[in-house]
């Protein structure tokens, strides 16, 4: 994958994370077909992009995990 310019990148935090410094992921929008995803606590660390498929498919199965017994 080619590198991408995140220097401009519109972070977003996760709804799970907590106000308090949890443990905290940030998504970038704006990155046609990829998801850079990083540390919230870490704003200037490394950054792992995956292709949006991927990433659907990840929170979906997060979901499903994490979704209260029926």
């Amino acid at each position: 994958m080619p590198e991408q310019d995140l220097s401009n990148a519109h972070w977003r935090k996760s709804t799970y994370s907590n106000g308090e410094g949890g443990n905290c992921v940030e998504v970038a929008d704006g990155v046609p077909g990829l998801v850079p995803v990083r540390d919230s606590k870490v704003e200037h660390g490394p950054v792992v992009v995956v292709r949006a498929a991927a990433w659907a498919a990840f929170v979906g199965y997060c979901r499903t995990e994490t979704s209260p017994a029926s």
